[in-house]
């Protein structure tokens, strides 16, 4: 199949949509979780996680346009603190249904079957159930004019996860946590590990480490 821009753009809504979401590929399936100023919980799902730098560690959060309510992108910008977690394969339906549209005083967590944790290094609230929980701080947002998109870049705070998944060279091993990963806005997937690569030099071939 070919699709120049022009048959992209007459494509059906929801089918372009669903077409260029899942082209993007696979990608990690994070729940973000917030507190609104009234102390109501919210837990939404996200695949639009992005590094944006190790020095200081920071991360970006992209979300759709605010021409609707969206709890999560409200909570992040008044309290300026949210969570990230990973969860595993197992809790793939729980984690879809965050993205259903409940009353901004209905807690996702309650509705969909997880366990609300606080922590003092963090006032959002984690996942219990988390393989991997990142506390966040926001330090900036980039209004993207060209479609209305808004990013978020949030600096981390707190990890917590199992002493096994990192190696001695830091190296994080998401696949032995069996955390989950996703396509587009309904596929989810298992990942597992093909093998880790030596640096790249253009005299030598890369070996496995």
């Amino acid at each position: 199949m070919i699709f120049t821009q022009d048959d992209i753009k007459s494509l059906e809504q929801r089918y372009r949509a669903t077409f260029i979401n899942s082209l993007a590929g696979f990608k990690q399936a994070v729940l973000v979780g917030t507190i609104s100023t009234n102390g109501h919980s919210n837990l939404a799902i996200f695949n639009s996680i992005l590094h944006i730098g190790a020095n200081p560690a920071m991360y970006g959060l992209l979300f759709r346009p605010d021409t609707v309510k969206r709890d999560t992108l409200t909570n992040i910008l008044d309290s300026k603190v949210y969570t990230l977690n990973y969860v595993p394969t197992s809790d793939y339906e729980k984690a879809h249904q965050t993205s259903a549209k409940y009353e901004t005083t209905i807690s996702e967590f309650t509705a969909v079957g997880f366990t609300e944790q606080f922590t003092q290094n963090c006032k959002a609230p984690f996942v219990q159930e988390a393989v991997v929980k990142i506390g966040m701080q926001l330090e900036e947002r980039i209004d993207i004019k060209i479609n209305g998109t808004i990013l978020l870049i949030g600096s981390l705070q707190y990890i917590e996860m199992a002493d096994n998944l990192v190696h001695r060279d830091g190296f994080v091993a998401l696949e032995k946590a069996g955390v989950l990963a996703c396509t587009g806005l309904d596929a989810y997937y298992s990942t597992q590990l093909l093998g880790r690569l030596s640096y790249a030099r253009p005299d030598k071939w890369p070996g496995i480490i």
